[in-house]
């Protein structure tokens, strides 16, 4: 038996008409998807995963905005976000408690002629991620393949979307774990730095947070957003700017942060040992599991 809960969404769309809470919950074992659904066979759809802590989901509201913004590049109808904050608070009425829980929201463009979203929320344990956040991650930088600002001059390859086609992302993470590394650092082919497969890439330059402006094709990090947060309580400034590639080889220290990794320390990058700020990570890590918004 599965120790997850789904809910299937409805009403996901303001186009398309609610019925009673507008989801409800459905048998995890049991199939759902149609193989007709545009979402399983082409990889069109968007989603968010969400961290959850002691019963709070992180970010909540950053969370369904970014979902309706990637909804909009996609040129899906815009997500009922209403119906999509009640769906999360119900499954994780329903879910048997944790410490720490993964929320996943897909919205697909549905089977192919029916004219109507395909809408899902699934709660489940979070897998353990104390040994990225306490021993840090080691980390290859891959050539993304493109410039930074291809999100202006090509829109439709959509970047700044976090949609449901994610081969590339995991052929990186696979690339990277042949070579012997855990992550990855995507650089753009002018030499940027853009972010990883499944985080925010942080950096710190003196007394100084910086991360990859969102106008390079990168998503804008909810997570990220708490870090920043974090740290001008600690005294240190913030910046979002493009990051050249070299830089990664000056800074004094880089984090990965994600909603659930949370914030992991980057050990080594491209075989090169790197200082990890204990104290740091340990207030970032600290703040990230003690505030939900």
């Amino acid at each position: 038996m599965s120790d997850a809960r789904v809910l299937l969404v409805t009403a996901p769309t303001e186009q398309e008409p609610m019925d009673g809470r507008g989801f409800h919950d459905v048998d995890p074992d049991a199939p759902h998807l149609r193989v007709t659904d545009l979402g399983a066979t082409r990889g069109d759809g968007v989603f968010e995963t969400i961290g959850v802590i002691d019963g709070h989901p992180q970010s909540l509201t950053p969370h369904l905005e970014r979902l309706a913004a990637s909804a909009a590049i996609l040129d899906l109808p815009r997500p009922r976000l209403d119906v999509w904050y009640a769906a999360v608070q119900a499954v994780l009425a329903a879910v048997d408690p944790a410490p720490e829980l993964s929320v996943k929201l897909v919205l697909t463009r549905g089977e192919e002629g029916a004219r109507r979203c395909t809408g899902w929320v699934r709660a489940a344990p979070a897998p353990d991620m104390s040994d990225a956040r306490t021993r840090g991650v080691a980390v290859l930088t891959l050539d993304r393949g493109y410039r930074a600002d291809i999100a202006e001059t090509a829109p439709w390859l959509l970047q700044g979307a976090k949609y449901t086609s994610y081969a590339v992302n995991m052929a990186a993470l696979r690339h990277a774990r042949r070579s012997g590394a855990e992550d990855v650092i995507f650089v753009s082919s002018d030499g940027a730095v853009l972010e990883g497969p499944t985080a925010s890439v942080v950096l710190r330059l003196g007394d100084e947070l910086i991360t990859p402006g969102t106008d390079q094709s990168i998503l804008p990090g909810t997570t990220q957003d708490r870090v920043f947060r974090c740290a001008s309580q600690a005294g240190l400034s913030t910046r979002a700017r493009r990051v050249q590639a070299h830089e990664l080889t000056e800074t004094d220290h880089i984090w990965l942060v994600s909603s659930v990794r949370l914030c992991a320390p980057v050990r080594s990058l491209d075989g090169r040992d790197l200082r990890m700020d204990r104290e740091l990570t340990a207030q970032m890590l600290m703040w990230l599991q003690r505030t939900h918004d």
